[in-house]
């Protein structure tokens, strides 16, 4: 089965269950810096989840490419290698904003995962179940488990907990963006969720061939037998103050399956790279290696994941760079012509030819192959080699590890990793603090506090508006607990005397105590009204305009705009610009704090 097939049925079979397709959002935010990617599917849904009204209602399905590059916990670039873990991929998603929920919901999958006329007709006997096994704030998920076991009884199979269903920690079966209920922010939504694995059998032996065979097999062991194909978050619980979780106003589901893996799935076959996504690549990389993909997989895949993931980025105009989404489409890039190298003893561009169109593409291929001979003319000039030396290479000179490791081995010294990685963290730190905020979209989170900042940046886009000019148009915006950061085109610094205009303006408004209301119209319809809508996302038919004022008199402000907002200017108190400086070649930038 193709993925394009089983994209299709799943989003068939949910619309036949009552919802309906939404777009995707883009998996790069235009003229948006506070994230670098779309990197879960409800990304865009966080103010429907916390109980906003959904233009197209409370049942919604849809096919979202994601990126990641980094985990929580862990680097997603390096994960790639084994059967499963990708950095560019979709997710099918389905959703219930306040409608339906476990039973339904774990009904409906099994259904669609089983269906041999709607679904995708597997064995039920080969799926396993995972549920949250409670803490001290949340209890153990024994409606799932007691749902599940209703499910399976009536296919004919016994379900038993610890053979069947299994129970994990939050570590494992708990979602929110930030982590665990520990790890999340007042204001951060999350909830218990139930995952289902395919066994693809013990006749592949994939268990007692891995570094895990030591240790009992289970659904979430990393050996590969089992594949997570699915995740059902109850979204349902918010992040207070004293620590706690209070429950949302409505119980969602929020689930996300991997189209590549549901696909390996159907096609009764654990290694997702043997897809008709991959497999084009894989066959050229052969050809061009002249080795087979049995004995080679793991380099095969990283340059099959990893040129993919290229291609898209270059596509969508990203350009190799030190910086931010450029960073990340170079890493790709040079670790796939590591590992052809890996596979042949030397690479060029032209081996990458029939893999990548990507002008762009193909040259850092070359670059990378001039930096890499610049580089063992500086590993020549070493005469002892450790940690700190290697990491200078690697930082200076963009030489990788793994090659200065091959060289100096040679003359019989070896690297101390430990230093080198000491190194390395010391570098990854300086540049999360450079880039922090880049990971949620605008707000950190949802609390009282980033909800009335969020409110004040559409105060400070009109009042900049008003005293600078219609020219001036956001360019993307940061916003925490402490303070807001919005970015906006003007060619030339503000002074004290704009400054101030501005801030009067915005307090003005707030001393008027204005209310702050939403409609759902076309995008079309919001233009017509008023509504400022400057960015480049693909917006859906119906969209959600923020007024502050009164939508049909005398209003201040409108946008196009997925809240969240307070519900009146006089909830702001007193708004205070602390600083103006230059954010790029014609952007401005701006912080404020309220008072």
């Amino acid at each position: 089965m193709k993925a394009s097939e089983v994209r299709e049925k799943y989003l068939k079979f949910f619309e036949s269950k009552g919802h309906k397709r939404i777009s995707p959002s883009p998996v790069i935010p235009e003229n948006d810096p506070t994230t670098l990617f779309t990197s879960s599917g409800m990304q865009q849904l966080v103010p429907y989840l916390m109980g906003e009204p959904h233009p197209l209602g409370k049942r919604l399905t849809d096919s979202q490419p994601l990126f990641r590059a980094h985990g929580a916990n862990s680097d997603d670039v390096e994960e790639v290698g084994d059967n499963r873990h990708l950095t560019f991929f979709e997710m099918l998603g389905n959703w219930s904003l306040g409608d339906y929920f476990k039973k339904e919901q774990l009904s409906w999958l099994f259904e669609f995962l089983t269906s041999k006329d709607e679904g995708l007709g597997l064995d039920p006997s080969k799926l396993y179940i995972s549920v949250f096994e409670g803490n001290e704030f949340i209890g153990k998920d024994d409606e799932s488990i007691e749902i599940w076991k209703s499910i399976f009884s009536k296919a004919g199979i016994k379900a038993e907990e610890g053979e069947r269903i299994f129970t994990y920690p939050a570590k494992k079966n708990w979602w929110s963006r930030s982590g665990t209920p520990d790890e999340m922010p007042v204001g951060e939504i999350g909830g218990p969720d139930s995952e289902v694995f395919l066994d693809f059998g013990e006749d592949l032996r994939l268990h007692e061939k891995s570094s895990w065979k030591k240790e009992k097999c289970h659904p979430n062991c990393d050996c590969g037998r089992f594949m997570e194909i699915g995740n059902s978050v109850f979204m349902q619980y918010k992040k207070v103050d004293d620590g706690k979780l209070e429950e949302l106003p409505n119980k969602n589901v929020d689930f996300g399956g991997g189209l590549e893996r549901l696909t390996a799935a159907a096609n009764s076959d654990p290694d997702v790279f043997k897809i008709d996504i991959f497999w084009p690549t894989i066959e050229k990389v052969q050809e061009v290696t002249g080795k087979s993909y049995e004995g080679n997989e793991k380099p095969m895949r990283i340059i099959a994941d990893h040129m993919r993931a290229a291609n898209f980025l270059a596509s969508e105009g990203i350009i190799p760079s030190n910086k931010l989404q450029g960073y990340v489409l170079r890493r790709l890039i040079r670790r796939a012509a590591l590992k052809m190298r890996n596979l042949k003893s030397d690479f060029s561009a032209d081996d990458f030819a029939g893999i990548s169109k990507e002008k762009s593409v193909l040259e850092e291929v070359e670059r990378f192959k001039k930096t890499i001979e610049g580089g063992l003319k500086e590993a020549s000039k070493i005469e002892e080699i450790n940690g700190k030396k290697a990491f200078d290479l690697y930082q200076t000179y963009g030489f990788p590890l793994e090659l200065t490791i091959e060289i100096f081995s040679e003359k019989g010294q070896e690297i101390d990793r430990e230093e080198f990685k000491k190194e390395f963290e010391k570098h990854k730190e300086k540049s999360r603090t450079a880039s922090a905020g880049m990971f949620k979209g605008g707000l950190a989170d949802h609390s009282v506090e980033t909800t009335k900042l969020h409110t004040a940046t559409h105060l400070l886009h009109k009042s900049l508006r008003k005293v600078l000019g219609e020219h001036v148009s956001q360019k993307g915006s940061n916003i925490t607990v402490e303070r807001l950061r919005f970015d906006f085109s003007h060619d030339k610094k503000m002074t004290d005397g704009e400054i101030k205009k501005v801030e009067d303006m915005m307090n003005e408004q707030i001393g008027k105590a204005l209310p702050v209301s939403f409609e759902i119209m076309t995008l079309d319809e919001a233009r017509k009204s008023g509504a400022l809508a400057f960015f480049g996302e693909k917006y859906g038919d119906k969209v959600k305009v923020y007024t502050i004022g009164d939508p049909d008199g005398d209003w201040f402000s409108k946008e196009v705009c997925g809240g969240p907002h307070v519900e009146n200017t006089s909830e702001l108190g007193h708004v205070r610009i602390i600083k103006e400086e230059a954010a790029g070649a014609g952007i401005r930038r701006i912080y404020a704090k309220l008072a």
